[in-house]
């Protein structure tokens, strides 16, 4: 049996070791989740964004972890461009205003979202729509720059069904900066819908993209996509400063978990699962072989009857037979109250029958005993005969009530 026992716990320990393995060489899962923070790596991160800016524009790039609120009401004057990008930009009402004061002062906001704040909107006199491309099995968009002097070649995205576009607008004030559109079959003119725009808004400038994701590591890195990236960012001046917004982000800009490093790395992520499987496994058959004993606690002892026998003897070396018969009837007449529940104020015949009744003893002898009490309680002394009489005669009486 011992034997037997050992083999499942060395195929236990070899299919867990198993499983282990695959699970360490399967292909990591990528993460879609569009995040946009500056230092993420993943598909929709903005690491890429942020090393191209910082290395291009070197100390004029300017990383923000702040509200744009607090940074826009500081007391010196803050100068140049205020850069967004995520995939839904949402200003509160005076941080929107604060940043329009700015805007008007000569400054410029570029904000690239999927949605924008109504009264921005309303403000620019801008309105949004949404184009679907739901015909084909690859969805695909096509993006394209209109300035002549860049790279006007169109590049295509294929992860979304929808895009969000600006239409109409009003042409005397808004800039067209690029376009996109769906490739219908080629006896249909595709219609190109707006992405891009720049309007003027007092001595200032917007610069507005409902396409953030070609600011994101997987669009730049994919095929000449970083062309068009490079066209839309060279309307940033580069004379002044640029602020990058990291406060608006979907994702988290920075992990308080302390476990983050572990499990965010695969050598480490398994080295602690390994550790608590062992861990468990320790518990499970360490914790049997090793179960500490349990000590057995005698029982403190019921020191009453040894008690009332002490005290008994006492009385009887003492020749104090008369207490001890006082004692005795007086425990009597409180065990007929708290037991059978009734008065011992009146020892009468009527009081005789009912006792008689409840304690399951005939008349007589119920009547012999009480006849004996009363004549033991007129008696100045009790004799060793008496006592044992009274004693008999109770413990008889004791016992029909308890139907022995």
């Amino acid at each position: 049996m011992l034997k037997k026992g050992k083999i499942y716990i060395i195929i236990s320990i070899l299919t867990v070791g198993l499983l282990l393995l695959v699970e360490y060489n399967k292909p990591k899962r990528v993460n879609w989740f569009p995040s946009y923070v500056s230092h993420h790596k993943i598909p929709y991160g903005t690491y890429v964004l942020n090393d191209l800016l910082t290395h291009f524009f070197q100390d004029k790039v300017h990383q923000i972890q702040k509200p744009p609120f607090e940074l826009l009401n500081r007391t010196d004057t803050l100068s140049g461009t205020y850069f967004f990008a995520n995939q839904s930009v949402s200003f509160g009402e005076s941080e929107l205003h604060a940043l329009l004061e700015w805007v008007d002062q000569g400054n410029t906001a570029f904000i690239a979202s999927e949605s924008f704040d109504q009264q921005l909107l309303d403000t620019l006199h801008l309105d949004l729509e949404s184009i679907y491309n739901d015909s084909q099995l690859t969805p695909t968009f096509y993006h394209q720059l209109v300035n002549p002097n860049l790279d006007t070649r169109s590049y295509a995205f294929q992860k979304d069904y929808y895009h969000t576009t600006f239409n109409p607008i009003d042409t005397l004030n808004t800039t067209v900066l690029a376009e996109v559109f769906i490739k219908e079959d080629s006896t249909e003119t595709a219609i190109k819908n707006i992405d891009l725009v720049k309007q003027r808004f007092g001595n200032g400038t917007f610069i507005l993209s409902s396409f953030p994701k070609a600011f994101t590591n997987y669009f730049i890195l994919k095929d000449d996509n970083r062309n068009y990236t490079a066209g839309v960012l060279s309307y940033l001046d580069d004379s002044n400063n640029i602020f990058v917004d990291n406060y608006h982000k979907s994702g988290k800009s920075f992990y308080t978990s302390p476990m983050y490093l572990f499990l965010n790395t695969k050598e480490f992520k398994w080295a602690y699962y390994l550790v608590l499987i062992a861990v468990l496994l320790y518990v499970v058959f360490e914790g049997k072989r090793k179960q500490r004993a349990i000590p057995v606690i005698t029982p403190l002892k019921n020191q009453t009857l040894a008690f009332t026998r002490t005290i008994a003897d006492m009385y009887f070396e003492k020749g104090q037979q008369k207490q001890i018969t006082e004692h005795k009837i007086s425990y009597f007449l409180e065990y007929i109250r708290s037991r059978l529940h009734m008065s011992t104020q009146q020892l009468d015949e009527i009081f005789m029958k009912n006792l008689s009744v409840r304690s399951n003893n005939i008349l007589e002898d119920t009547k012999d005993l009480f006849g004996l009490i009363k004549s033991l309680q007129s008696k100045s002394n009790t004799t060793n005969s008496e006592l044992e009489q009274l004693n008999k005669k109770i413990e008889a009486f004791k016992a029909k009530v308890d139907g022995k």
